[in-house]
């Protein structure tokens, strides 16, 4: 792709230089830091903010309200306390207006930190506050926390004039305030537009708000390190996929001279971190960044990049995306920086968000000359709202981006949908109360003894007459001793996972997950699927908890832990062959029920060896499904979908297409079959570098005639030589590039079912080769027989017939 209309980097640099000169430091032209309803100054950090009683002219208002606090212990500490101490209070409309000598942009900054002060509880305050003629919100209520809200606008006139608005039957407040100029290039007249294409004009006589400004590498930057102030959050609350994603810092890799004279644009501290896909080779897939925004608005989006890595990646090349839409294919940066390794970069880009509310940033490999290190890199980046065409920057004002009658039906059909489903499950929900009512009772004591401590105003993120039992919050705090460390019993993406008791004796797993927008989907994801059966291969969902926003799911207690942990990396006992196969087995039922079991396949996406657990036999089944998503409908292929999984387990034409299938399970299923078989992680960057990847390391070792290496040692002498065959004829199958080429979960099934039987037939009469010779007709027989044997809810095996039962039929059945 050719230049997108970004300045070039000599021409970026010259700019910078004229603009900033040789001084590393930051004057702005006006600089009004104001400590609202203070009666002194204060100092924060080389900055002074001035007590607004010397600021008397500038302020009209109807009332002098000067509030305090000595409470500001739960102020971040981001930010220094002492501008949360005392704010102004607005009872009716008021303005700050400030004198301007030097007309261009501004930025402005407000601060909020609601505090009670006399009758006056700054929490509930309702606002709206405008600058010109731009709204910049509206009916802003603040619950807790401290709040820092930054603007920019043009100014061409002699004052600026900021606007507090109080709501009907409330009131105003600001803690600090901070108007100044900025440097006149800080903001372009103009930039791409990649949705739709084509160029934006006019941002100069926009106003703009940050939505976001975020440093990649896992690494906050404090506004204390930023000449301009600015704070760089950290990326990795960010990350779709956070273990697909590598964190790098090279502060020493930063051209210091470029980036010094750079420093306004984004901080040396910015380009020297960094999140991307660099370490690991022949990984050819994109790192994805979610942020939450108001659809209906154009953003104005600027990635900055510095080539920090070291080593064998000066010549890579990778393309940026904003949700679909390319930004810029085939970048390298050496290029755009004429050749000058550690030179700092951006690029500026607009797209239009509608009815999403979410924008999606990614970087990855370009194919470019057969790129051979699929890597990709991105330092930091900004996301800032433009104001619409009624001038403002409130989601109140949103302004739809697209308007048709196909819409205007499509609407009405949605509205009489969602009306008849209401219809339909307040019906069921009057039919299940009275069970469910006798289920609270029945279930757990504290049906009766604690129920009442729960909030009846409380807004619960699911409904228990949908998903099953609630427990009080209480509950699981005495049956995990308030969650102490010794009932910790593991540790994952979602949460902590602790041991528990109930009251009535019962041994449970508690899941206890962190809160977030991500976490909450994936909490009522799991919760959705386990209330929908029950299967003895599955992990029975016992109850949740949904109080105080707590993410908390009940489970059976399983004795024997996960199957990696019996595999690798723990004390627990190792597993025999047959123990192996029987695993296998038992939670290829369980995928098999879920694929088979209903109407449309659950596809788990998430099948890896630490999502099998094992009770106390041990049996397996399979848990957590938070990834968890329904298939395609009867007359479709695939499900389109963002990719969501564990690295090294991922299915790669998933990963390239994202399109999901029941074979992308059974992929993930075949990388468990060859952690069994080897007894190590998929991904073990402490081996050399041929072997950091199992899927890859065994394909070497295929190529080489060397397969007995890739089998565990504890199995020696164990393995017949006609099950150790079929169970890797099975495993490559699963893992075959084309989801097409791969089996079913019950070819595969069928196929594990033969590896154990030549194992005993081999060990017992050496007679183990009659089972491979009749298992197409086995699978043949299996296909007519798998759908529709299933009954939701039950608690049977995936078959009501016995597959080694069936097998062995067949076997008796042919010698006769």
């Amino acid at each position: 792709m050719v230049s997108i209309g970004i300045p070039s980097f000599l021409l970026l640099l010259s700019s910078a230089l004229c603009l900033i000169g040789v001084s590393f430091g930051y004057t702005p032209v006006e600089n009004y830091l104001i400590s609202c309803g203070s009666s002194r100054n204060n100092s924060v950090g080389n900055r002074v903010f001035v007590a607004d009683k010397f600021y008397a002219n500038i302020l009209s208002t109807p009332f002098d309200i000067f509030a305090n606090t000595t409470n500001s212990s739960s102020v971040s500490s981001t930010y220094d306390p002492v501008l949360s101490q005392t704010a102004r209070i607005f009872n009716g409309t008021s303005l700050y207006t400030f004198p301007i000598t030097k007309h261009g942009r501004y930025w402005i900054r407000l601060h909020f930190f609601p505090f009670a002060y006399r009758t006056y509880n700054l929490s509930i305050a309702k606002f709206s506050v405008s600058a010109q003629n731009f709204n910049l919100f509206k009916e802003y209520q603040l619950k807790m926390g401290y709040d820092v809200r930054e603007y920019s606008v043009n100014v061409a006139t002699d004052r600026l004039v900021l606007t507090f608005t109080p709501s009907a039957n409330s009131f105003a407040f600001v803690n600090a305030l901070e108007v100044f100029s900025l440097p006149d290039e800080l903001i372009p007249e103009g930039a791409r537009s990649v949705s739709p294409q084509g160029n934006y004009q006019n941002l100069w006589n926009k106003a703009l708000e940050t939505v976001q400004r975020v440093n990649m590498g896992n690494l906050t930057v404090y506004p204390q390190n930023d000449t301009m102030w600015r704070l760089w959050v950290s990326d990795d609350t960010f990350l779709k996929h956070g273990n697909l994603a590598q964190f790098v810092s090279n502060i020493k890799g930063v051209n210091s001279t470029i980036a010094g004279q750079m420093q306004h644009v984004a901080p040396l501290s910015v380009y020297g971190t960094a999140t991307g896909l660099f370490l690991e080779p022949k990984i050819s897939t994109n790192v994805t960044w979610l942020f939450d925004v108001d659809p209906d608005f154009d953003y104005l989006v600027r990635f900055h990049f510095c080539h920090i890595l070291a080593g064998p990646f000066s010549r890579i090349y990778f393309n940026v995306y904003l949700g679909s839409s390319l930004v810029y294919e085939n970048l390298n940066l050496l290029n755009v920086t004429k050749g000058i390794m550690g030179a700092p970069y951006f690029m500026d880009a607009t797209t239009s968000v509608s009815g999403d509310r979410t924008l999606r940033v990614s970087v990855g490999p370009s194919v470019f000359l057969d790129n051979e290190y699929q890597k990709s890199i991105l330092n930091g980046l900004e996301i800032m709202k433009i104001s619409n065409s009624r001038d403002s920057l409130d989601a109140l004002d949103s302004v739809p981006l697209k308007r048709s009658k196909v819409n205007v039906i499509l609407m009405v059909g949605i509205g009489i949908g969602i009306f008849v489903v209401v219809l339909v499950g307040f019906v069921l929900w009057r039919k299940r109360k009275l069970a469910h009512t006798w289920h609270l009772k029945s279930k757990n004591q504290f049906a009766k003894d604690d129920v009442h401590d729960i909030d009846s105003n409380e807004i619960a993120m699911l409904s228990t007459s949908t998903f099953g039992y609630r427990f009080p919050f209480v509950a699981i705090q005495e049956a995990t001793d308030n969650f102490s460390e010794s009932s910790l019993i593991g540790v994952g993406g979602f949460g902590k996972v602790y041991k528990g008791v109930l009251r009535d004796g019962t041994m449970v797993a508690v899941k206890r997950g962190v809160f977030h927008s991500q976490g909450v989907a994936e909490f009522r994801t799991e919760i959705e699927m386990l209330s929908q059966f029950r299967h003895r291969h599955l992990v029975s969902l016992i109850g949740y908890c949904d109080e105080r926003n707590e993410m908390i799911i009940i489970y059976e207690y399983m004795e024997n832990g996960t199957l990696k942990e019996h595999l690798y990396g723990s004390n627990r006992p190792g597993l025999s062959w047959r123990q192996r196969l029987e695993i296998c087995i038992g939670a290829a039922k369980g995928l098999h029920y879920l694929h088979t079991g209903s109407a449309r396949a659950i596809i788990h996406r998430d099948v890896k060896s630490a999502n099998i657990l094992l009770d106390e036999k041990p049996m397996a089944k399979v848990a957590d499904f938070g990834l968890s998503k329904t298939g395609p409908e009867i007359d479709q292929t695939h499900v389109s979908t963002a990719v969501k999984g564990s690295f090294g387990y991922l299915d790669p034409e998933y990963l390239v297409r994202q399109k999901l299938t029941a074979k992308s399970d059974v992929y993930s299923f075949g990388v468990v079959m060859l952690e069994v078989l080897s007894g190590r992680p998929v991904i073990d960057p402490s081996l050399p570098r041929e072997k950091v990847n199992l899927v890859e390391w065994a394909t070497k070792c295929k190529w080489r005639g060397k397969m007995e290496e890739t089998i565990d040692p504890l199995l020696e002498g164990q393995i017949e030589a006609e099950s150790l065959k079929k169970f890797r004829d099975i495993a490559e199958k699963c893992m075959a590039e084309s989801g097409v080429d791969r089996p079913s979960m019950g070819d595969v099934l069928w196929n594990l079912e033969c590896a154990l039987q030549l194992q005993e037939n081999e060990q017992k009469s050496g007679h183990g080769s009659q089972c491979s010779t009749h298992i197409n007709r086995a699978n043949s027989f299996q296909a007519s027989v798998s759908t529709g044997k299933f009954s939701v809810g039950s608690d049977d095996d995936a078959s009501r017939v016995s597959m080694s039962r069936l097998f062995a039929e067949m076997v008796r059945e042919e010698m006769r």
